[in-house]
């Protein structure tokens, strides 16, 4: 069965999802404001949710159309076929949002919306009472300028949700963010990597599953497993094949912190993930990070000074950041910060800058290609 199907994004990072799924072999994509659109059958709800490593979910699309009214509203959502994919027994909960629309009480779309979902349900199953004990079925309604889009999450909890962190350490950077980092600044294994601010060890964990070429979703679970309308052996299917893409390439990603306590964290998330031999932790300063080796790479979510509350102290960090990048010449440093006055304290204006959030911070990714290539 062909389904439409969104991988929704965090804002800034839609580009880097629409090229992971064409790196994943899908076409003919539709990038928005938070999402990109694609179509693909059971297979792909599995694939998309195993291996997309910088989406947020995966929401199968199962209508979009105008509405000004609750009875708009109503008869559009009456519509769907909803007995086709949710069970007589689905857990049918209702979520939503309203952007510039004359729709504007979510609480009240949102109980229109299951209204009209169980009308849908009592004309397929000629019931009137359903037990809702079964598999879960999170209906999201979406209105944008009196424009509704009516979805199932396909993953459940949200696909940064690896399962290797455990703990976190004050100021988590989310893992789909992480790897996004990475991805932009367009490292390789053979390059060294470093990270002085590591934390939890978000970044250097997912460098690695990036090196090595291990799905991130290959450890989790997703509630569409219990659908009926995926059978089982596809998700046993993928996950193998995932397995089977497990690289063999040997590399060390350098990865320090200050804080003794959160470098255990870090640790123990690493052989959470499996990945232990390849990432080296050490307690140092980020101003004595040092390093022989030729064009590596640091990618890095140091202090904003939202949390410490000390600016002296912050810009202190970022000015050691910017001596450090005098010293490793040949290095290339790529930065996310929400600081207005980083490349002021930094002493060098990114060679790129592109907006991020991290969280609902808005953020800067300050890039700064090596010295030598300029």
């Amino acid at each position: 069965m062909d389904f439409e199907l969104i991988a929704t994004a965090t804002f800034g990072l839609e580009s880097v999802v629409a090229k992971e799924l064409k790196e994943l072999g899908y076409e003919d994509l539709k990038v928005e404001n938070g999402r990109v659109t694609f179509t693909g059958d059971e297979y792909d709800i599995v694939t998309s949710n195993i291996w997309l490593r910088t989406a947020d979910r995966v929401l199968l699309k199962v209508a979009e159309f105008k509405a000004e009214s609750f009875e708009e509203l109503f008869q559009g959502t009456l519509k769907v076929d909803w007995g086709e994919i949710i069970p007589q027994n689905g857990k049918m909960h209702v979520v939503g949002k309203s952007v510039k629309s004359k729709l504007h009480s979510v609480p009240d779309c949102q109980s229109i919306v299951k209204k009209a979902v169980v009308e849908g349900m009592r004309n397929k199953y000629k019931v009137d009472w359903f037990e809702e004990d079964g598999p879960v079925y999170k209906i999201e309604v979406a209105i944008l300028k009196d424009i509704v889009t009516l979805s199932i999450d396909t993953s459940g909890a949200g696909l940064h949700k690896r399962g290797y962190r455990e703990n976190a350490g004050e100021a988590p950077i989310k893992e789909t963010l992480a790897a996004a980092l990475v991805m932009l600044s367009n490292w390789k294994p053979d390059m060294q990597l470093a990270d002085p601010f590591c934390g939890s060890g978000t970044i250097p964990i997912e460098a690695a599953l990036i090196a090595k070429n291990i799905a991130p979703g290959l450890n989790r679970s997703f509630v569409s497993e219990e659908w009926h309308i995926i059978p089982k052996n596809i998700w046993e299917d993928t996950r193998n094949h995932a397995r089977n893409q497990i690289n063999n390439l040997e590399f060390r990603i350098l990865a320090s912190d200050i804080d003794g306590r959160v470098l255990r964290t870090a640790r123990d998330n690493a052989a959470r993930a499996g990945l232990s031999d390849y990432i080296a932790f050490q307690r140092l300063p980020a101003e004595e990070f040092s390093s022989k080796k030729k064009n590596g790479v640091i990618i890095c979510n140091p202090p904003y000074g939202e949390r410490l509350g000390d600016s002296k102290l912050v810009d202190e960090i970022y000015r050691n950041l910017g001596r450090l990048f005098k010293e490793l010449a040949d290095w290339s440093f790529y930065v996310i910060t929400s600081n207005e006055d980083f490349q002021k304290s930094f002493g060098l204006k990114a060679d790129k800058n592109r907006k991020l959030y991290n969280g609902r911070l808005q953020c800067y990714y300050y890039q700064y290609i090596n010295n030598l290539k300029k």
